[in-house]
């Protein structure tokens, strides 16, 4: 597995091998004796996939309060995706922060986003199916959102922000302001 590192270096980038020949192809897209030799101890016990119809369809920037903090490790089925994490620990040097990079089916890749990472990504395909494990169950009265489009954050989404489509609870999510009054990490 190739690992990259990016500008926030807690945000690992991942490259699992694929092996193919005239049947197909085969990947192992998580070992966790491997994952752990990469540095990422984490012990997942749930699996996500969603299906974002259109292209544009951007969902976040969301996180888990303890004590149902998720680290999550996101890869694209079909199509692809912007994948965007902010630095919400206070504290930190990188805070209020954001990194992205492209996931998708083509490039065979998939990122991992530790707890203290407000996440969210934009659908850039139509019919993008995203897979995610993450290391706590959903605790609904744990959750928040924080704006996708936040001047503090000032989060380069790569897509017209007229042609966003967001869910009800991510149009009125809370500024990165009203989450640094009352922060979670």
């Amino acid at each position: 597995m190739k690992l990259e590192l990016l500008e926030i270096p807690d945000i690992k980038l991942l490259y699992p091998k694929k092996f193919e020949d005239e049947r197909g192809f085969f990947s192992e897209t998580y070992n966790q004796k491997m994952f752990s030799e990469i540095g990422i101890d984490t012990k997942f016990v749930q699996d996500n996939q969603s299906l974002s119809r259109k292209v544009g369809v951007l969902r976040g920037l969301h996180f888990q309060k303890a004590p149902f903090a998720q680290d999550k490790l996101i890869r694209v089925i079909r199509g692809s995706i912007l994948d965007v994490a902010v630095d919400i620990r206070v504290g930190s040097p990188t805070f209020g922060k954001n990194v992205f990079a492209e996931i998708s089916s083509d490039k065979w890749n998939q990122i991992f986003v530790p707890v203290g990472f407000a996440h969210g990504f934009v659908t850039l395909e139509p019919d993008t199916e995203v897979h995610y494990k993450v290391s706590n169950t959903y605790a609904p009265e744990t959750e928040c959102s924080i704006r996708w489009d936040d001047p503090y954050l000032d989060i380069d989404w790569q897509i017209d922000p007229t042609k966003v489509t967001v869910s009800e609870k991510d149009s009125n999510a809370i500024s990165f302001a009203e989450y640094c009054r009352n922060p979670a990490f």
